[in-house]
C-alpha cells in the first residue's frame, strides 16, 4: 500500500487537487510574425535578447521563466524583451521551435 492509497483509506470524501500544468503551445498565443533572437555583449558579458512577440505581456514573462528555469541561466524582462544572461541562442530557438514559434537569429 503506498502513500496515496493510505490517504484515500483516511480521507475518503476528499478529491485531490489538479496538478498545474506547465507553459505548452495550447496556453501560449502563437503569433505569425518570428521572434527575433539576438546576441550582445553589455559591459563585456555575453546576453541573448529575445524581441518580438505581439501578445500579452504575462505569457512572455511565463515563457521568459520557463526558459530560465530550463537552462539554469539568470535573467529578466524588460520593455518587451526577454534578456538571458550568457550566449544561449541555439538551445533557446530549439525550445521556441518546439514550442511551435517562429524563431530568426539576428547577428551573426
Amino acid at each position: 500500500m503506498d502513500l496515496q492509497d493510505q490517504l484515500k483509506n483516511l480521507f475518503p470524501e476528499h478529491e485531490p487537487e489538479k496538478e498545474q500544468t506547465p507553459i505548452n503551445k495550447s496556453n501560449v498565443w502563437l503569433q505569425e510574425d518570428p521572434i527575433i533572437c539576438k546576441y550582445e555583449k553589455r559591459k563585456g558579458k555575453p546576453i541573448t535578447i529575445l524581441e518580438g512577440y505581439n501578445g500579452s505581456d504575462d505569457d512572455f514573462k511565463l515563457l521568459a521563466k520557463e526558459i530560465k528555469v530550463k537552462l539554469s541561466v539568470g535573467g529578466s524582462f524588460k520593455n518587451g524583451s526577454i534578456i538571458i544572461q550568457g550566449d544561449y541562442r541555439d538551445r533557446i530557438m530549439e525550445m521556441l521551435k518546439d514550442k511551435g514559434f517562429n524563431v530568426k537569429r539576428v547577428g551573426g
